[in-house]
């Protein structure tokens, strides 16, 4: 199937081909001519499936067709994301795609850890509103941005955005919203949240859900090794050389101790930088460029802020820390084997992890073959 099949405007064909899409994925296929017919949605794709275009591309074939209206600080599109990578990744892709349309349409992403009054200025006239809820709220406390005439709401990471960390801010903002609308839910894995809210939120939603190919899955190959605490640095330095990877994101468990983990990579001859929450925005988007450009050989991330990482071609991943959740690991080891590219990632275990690490393989329906690092030699 191609593009041209899902009704979609020739405009819009015209940046799609430009940006090189040769056709729809799976998740695209299924969930873009139900938006386009107004239903509310929940989708569940893995990580790299292309969920992002699935919404991206139905809201703007609504929105090329309609008459240019007044301008004012009520946007009629709201995508609402956990992390500010990820508003920036999302509002790029809305204006790529929405670029030479004949009526123009303006798309704004409003995240904290920047100056708020840039912000409030530049709202005005927006149409589509990328935001991670606390500017959101911010902005509104401010009288910037008027929510009452939103017609479609996205929650993408939905999974994320329902969690303790946001709960609050979440039930905030839908009370501020017109209870007509359209929603549209996505996420890479379905807990009971979601099913929670899929019961509260949405109207008689589809739920389309698209299980990994055998193929996709195997692009992954997974590879661990047991390791006591004191012992992942050094190997963590002697695997990245002896396979002299290029390229590798590592995940930690906090932002502490990434800045250790890519402070003691950098004092040892190999360029890392770290990316967390605690980071200033700048900081957080020139680490993820000279990694994207190959100025620094490894990035060492947290979990949340790593829903704003998206690398097709991303050839490494490794878990130095175990992450809480399944479904936080698939996420991870999601960034890799994506756009039909062959990825490893690996994973560290020490003998407290070991039990959780059964667990996460179990979930996944894996298999994973453990090398013992006490049989190898590296220098400490």
């Amino acid at each position: 199937m191609s593009f041209a099949n899902l009704n979609l405007h020739p405009s819009l064909l015209d940046n799609i081909e430009s940006k090189g899409y040769k056709s729809p994925t799976p998740i695209q296929v299924q969930t873009i001519p139900e938006v386009m017919e107004g239903r509310d949605l929940l989708g569940i794709a893995r990580t790299g499936s292309g969920k992002t275009a699935s919404f991206v591309l139905p809201i703007l074939n609504i929105l090329v067709n309609r008459k240019s209206g007044e301008r004012n600080r009520q946007p009629r599109i709201l995508v609402l994301l956990p992390t500010r990578e990820l508003a920036v990744q999302v509002a790029d892709v809305f204006k790529e795609l929405s670029f030479n349309f004949p009526q123009p349409v303006k798309t704004l992403a409003v995240y904290g850890g920047v100056s708020i009054n840039p912000q409030m200025k530049a709202i005005f006239g927006v149409d589509i509103l990328v935001a991670t809820p606390g500017r959101l709220l911010d902005l509104k406390r401010s009288n910037a941005v008027d929510l009452s005439r939103v017609n479609i709401l996205v929650l993408d990471e939905a999974d994320k955005m329902l969690n303790l960390g946001f709960q609050e801010e979440m039930k905030e903002i839908f009370k501020l919203l017109p209870k007509k609308r359209q929603n549209l839910l996505f996420s890479a894995t379905l807990n009971d949240q979601l099913e929670g809210l899929k019961n509260v939120v949405l109207q008689d939603p589809i739920v389309i859900e698209i299980e990994d190919k055998e193929e996709d899955v195997e692009l992954i190959n997974l590879g661990g090794y047991f390791v006591e605490n004191e012992r992942k640095g050094p190997l963590l330095r002697h695997i990245i050389r002896e396979q002299e990877m290029k390229q590798v994101l590592v995940f930690t468990s906090s932002g502490i101790k990434a800045d250790k983990v890519a402070g003691k990579l950098s004092k040892n001859g190999i360029p890392a930088v770290s990316i967390h929450g605690k980071k200033s925005q700048s900081a957080r988007m020139s680490a993820l460029e000279n990694f994207k450009s190959g100025k620094v050989q490894v990035l060492v991330a947290t979990d949340l802020i790593s829903r704003g990482i998206d690398i097709n071609e991303l050839p490494y991943v490794i878990n130095y820390e175990l992450p809480r959740s399944p479904k936080d690991f698939v996420h991870r080891v999601g960034r890799t084997g994506r756009a039909k590219s062959a990825g490893l990632a690996i994973t560290f275990v020490s003998k407290e992890e070991t039990h959780h690490f059964k667990v996460i393989l179990k979930k996944m329906k894996r298999y994973v073959d453990m090398v013992d690092s006490e049989t190898l030699e590296f220098n400490p």
